[in-house]
């Protein structure tokens, strides 16, 4: 491996990928969100087109997607969207489908009697879902959204078919440069291996603040998850009338 093959092709590659991950990520969350509080509505047309949307693009290739709005969509709409930004979107739209069933999922999970003091203290639909409900679910989130965020960080190595020169399209031009399959491949893995563990390491960190925000402390003892539960149990009204309060002091 040369350092002609770093500074031209891997490096490069390493920078696009970080860019792909970032950029879905941001478009994928928000879609997630959005679809996922939707899902979650009393209107039963806007659970219809919501669930009909996760369930089209969750049983759909992200891959094909993609195929279809680089090649297909500028001869059916005459419009080209260039290779990076046909990823992105394939990509967040069909890893924001995975997410919203997450943040409905841990909206769900938020204690009935959270939503029925917000209730008694007149809170309107959307001053629930923004000082009482997403301030607890959001913690609840950040775990399944780790894997999630892991999951396409990988996925970003389907980008090279569409000739988005990532790490996985900067590996193939070292390969046929070089001819070493072995080495430069193994590199590859190491590369995508240490992405992944940054992200997770600044994940647990999101998710620690995220707790303390609501007043949940780090469990470090094998014990701790029972603790919690009767901790919860015992002072879950309490914690209500805490959460409510500085909600309603905004």
């Amino acid at each position: 491996m040369t350092a002609g093959l770093w500074e031209n092709w891997l490096l490069p590659g390493v920078w696009i990928t970080i860019q792909l991950t970032l950029y879905s990520a941001i478009f994928a969350t928000v879609v997630a969100f959005g679809i996922g509080i939707a899902r979650t509505s009393p209107r039963w047309i806007v659970r219809f087109l919501t669930g009909f949307y996760v369930e089209v693009f969750r049983g759909t290739s992200a891959l094909v997607l993609m195929f279809w709005l680089f090649f297909v969509m500028p001869l059916a709409f005459e419009y080209q969207l260039v290779p990076m930004w046909a990823a992105v979107l394939a990509l967040g739209l069909t890893y924001g489908a995975y997410g919203s069933e997450i943040v409905r999922g841990a909206i769900a999970a938020v204690a009935p009697a959270q939503r029925e003091a917000a209730i008694a203290l007149s809170f309107t639909p959307a001053q629930r879902m923004r000082r009482v409900i997403l301030p607890q679910a959001i913690p609840e989130m950040i775990p399944p959204f780790n894997n999630l965020l892991i999951e396409l960080l990988k996925a970003t190595a389907l980008v090279s078919a569409v000739s988005v020169a990532d790490i996985t399209f900067a590996a193939q031009l070292s390969r046929l440069a070089t001819g070493d399959s072995l080495e430069i491949y193994a590199i590859i893995l190491v590369l995508y291996f240490v992405l992944a563990f940054v992200l997770t390491r600044l994940m647990r960190l999101l998710e620690r603040r995220a707790k303390a925000g609501i007043g949940q402390a780090p469990v470090k003892s094998g014990k701790g998850p029972l603790i919690t539960r009767k901790l919860s149990a015992r002072q879950e009204a309490e914690q209500s009338s805490n959460i409510i309060t500085a909600g309603g002091a905004q």
